[in-house]
């Protein structure tokens, strides 16, 4: 898939409607993503509404990746940290709609972050993931698994999943 990456330096209420739908088609898959099946179109607009807030504050980098002229796939930098870490960013909500993946969406989304990550001065990464398909992603791109806590969520439709922690020092 020839998607285009950016960074969004705002979110539209377009976007935010695009976001939200992206977002429902992975609780819908089963991604454990912290909202509970069903998911509701206002729950999830109210959630990229305040993904929007973060942004125009600059506490938070949204990239998405476009492909004929819709939001596909997109993966978040949570840039504010207490004063004792200004050197990490989280990265958060790694999505691509289920008609898009295995097209190597998340392996650029997750590049693409990291580059971005480094222009904005950060040096450490972090993240966290019920995924074992997304596991395997970030091991083969280089991040560094330090752990498992076992039943730390709910899956969406119910039942504990595991969660497993990674980390990526920049170059």
């Amino acid at each position: 898939m020839n998607a285009h990456i950016r960074r969004l330096n705002s979110i539209s209420e377009n976007q935010v409607q695009a976001l939200a739908e992206l977002l429902i088609d992975c609780v819908d898959g089963g991604a454990s993503v912290s909202f509970m099946h069903p998911l509701s179109t206002e729950k999830a607009l109210q959630y990229w509404r305040g993904v929007a807030r973060d942004v125009s504050r600059n506490d938070r980098a949204v990239l998405i990746a476009e492909y004929e002229a819709g939001i596909v796939g997109t993966v978040q930098l949570v840039l504010n940290h207490p004063e004792n870490q200004p050197h990490r960013a989280d990265v958060s909500k790694m999505l691509v709609l289920r008609r898009a993946r295995r097209l190597g969406l998340g392996e650029r989304l997750m590049r693409a972050a990291e580059q971005v990550a480094g222009e904005c001065g950060k040096s450490l990464l972090v993240l966290d993931t019920a995924s074992d398909e997304a596991a395997r992603l970030y091991a083969r791109l280089g991040w560094q698994r330090c752990g498992v806590v076992p039943g730390f969520a709910l899956l969406p439709q119910g039942g504990l999943c595991d969660t497993a922690y990674f980390y990526r020092v920049l170059p």
